[in-house]
């Protein structure tokens, strides 16, 4: 059987691991740095099974871009970064920006306790 990867919000935590890149971009270099990781993670997408999602954001004052993505386990970031192709283009970063990459184990979620309704 293969394993298809579902993303979608569950009531209790699930053994989601999230990579969290924080990326400080050079003066001017916001809109760069947002391309370069755009590319980084659709190459993920389109090839690795671990992928779940993820969300891409820039801040609004220009200076930083966040990727937070889902993935299924710790020992994707080792598999993504056994590709060469992968390493090159996340490197590619280096020119535009300073980053900070963490990986992160969900252990709680609070969901809101009035409803939207």
């Amino acid at each position: 059987m293969t394993y298809s990867p579902k993303a979608e919000f569950q009531l209790s935590p699930q053994p989601t691991v999230f990579v969290v890149n924080v990326i400080h971009a050079h003066p001017g270099k916001q809109d760069e740095a947002f391309r370069i990781i755009q590319d980084v993670v659709r190459y993920v997408a389109e090839r690795k099974a671990g992928f779940l999602w993820s969300n891409l954001s820039k801040s609004t004052d220009g200076k930083t871009v966040v990727n937070i993505e889902a993935i299924h386990s710790a020992d994707n970031v080792d598999e993504f970064f056994s590709d060469p192709v992968f390493v090159e283009k996340f490197k590619s970063l280096d020119a535009v920006s300073k980053s900070e990459f963490h990986i992160y184990k969900v252990c709680d979620l609070v969901l809101p306790a009035i409803s939207a309704t």
